[in-house]
């Protein structure tokens, strides 16, 4: 029996706590493909979990982590083999599956992506499920119809980890980005050096406003919903869209439906957990070929994995910017 660290949820007086434990790899779930993680990440719904927050994680005891890139050790599938390089975004880990913040890994071999040569394991590890997200979003928004010359592309939450590579993405492909964020003075640097055209005040847009605004965005890419996408949808420019990724500024979507039937705008929601494996394929492709690893590096810290709670702190009380890594077999 193999036992590893791991960042295990359990049920403690009927609350979740985050413990950074040895476990045996008798607890994984028996998935086709073994592999040993090398690096996993910080994301929002990890950075709940490692908090005991509700709403990520559905069954306990369970292993954290929604990311991870690692070396597999055996597989029964027909793709995958001992000492291929791989990453899994999403599909259930860290939510009903064991995840990635952990030494040992079972899952499925169906959903495994092959690292792209363009990225070294630890490049593909800051991408994770954000840049997997911000690709989605971008996938969908050229599905609608968007091209660059429809006009300005709005990214929000601009200083995580999905605006970051949205912006780097939607500018690669010719798009004019702005971006908001509540922290223009200290970001805006760093996200003009990302691709940015102009970066505002996301303050702009937590107002509640009026039902249509001034037509200003062909397309939006929002990972913060609330009073923040409804600003956005309404400023839409007439035939725009909106892709929709996430909620850090709240749940509720206080909007009309007069932006939808008086402008024809689009909103598309993009489900990076649920994500069959062409689409997945397809958004890996889009990384490998737009995206600079060396921008990649310019937003990424690295931390060890008894150090993953409080980075998750961090991204919960909004200090958090860019992609953290976190170490777990970095020798590789």
């Amino acid at each position: 029996m193999t036992s590893f660290p791991a960042w295990v949820i359990r049920k403690e007086d009927g609350k979740n706590a985050a413990i950074l434990e040895q476990v045996a790899d008798s607890m994984l779930d028996d998935l086709d493909t073994t592999v040993r993680v090398l690096f996993s990440g910080i994301n929002y719904k990890d950075a709940l979990a490692l908090h005991g927050r509700p709403g990520v994680v559905r069954r306990t005891p369970l292993i954290a982590g929604i990311d991870l890139v690692g070396e597999v050790v055996a597989s029964t599938h027909s793709r995958w083999a001992a000492g291929d390089i791989v990453t899994l975004n999403g599909a259930g880990l860290g939510e009903d599956l064991n995840g990635g913040l952990a030494g040992l890994a079972h899952v499925k071999g169906d959903d495994l992506i092959a690292v792209p040569d363009t990225f070294t394991p630890t490049q593909a590890a800051a991408i994770g499920t954000a840049g997997f997200t911000a690709a989605l979003s971008l996938l969908a928004l050229e599905r609608n119809g968007l091209e660059p010359e429809c006009g300005p592309v709005l990214v929000t939450g601009a200083g995580g980890g999905v605006g970051s590579i949205a912006i780097a993405l939607l500018s690669r492909a010719g798009y004019e980005v702005v971006a908001a964020t509540g922290r223009a003075d200290a970001l805006g640097g760093r996200l003009i050096a990302l691709g940015a055209a102009e970066v505002i005040d996301r303050a702009s847009l937590e107002s509640p406003g009026r039902p249509l605004g001034t037509q200003r965005w062909s397309g939006v890419i929002d990972s913060v919903g609330g009073t923040i996408l409804a600003n956005a949808l309404a400023s839409l420019n007439a035939g725009g869209v909106a892709a929709t990724c996430g909620l850090a500024a709240g749940a509720d979507l206080p909007t009309t439906v007069l932006p939808f039937i008086l402008r024809g705008i689009t909103l598309a929601g993009i489900d990076s957990v649920h994500t069959a494996p062409a689409l997945r394929h397809d958004a890996w492709e889009l990384l490998a070929n737009d995206l600079d690893p060396q921008l990649v590096d310019a937003v990424t810290r690295i931390v060890d994995l008894a150090d993953a709670q409080d980075a998750a702190a961090e991204l919960l009380e909004g200090r958090g910017t860019g992609r953290t890594v976190v170490a777990i077999a970095p020798e590789h």
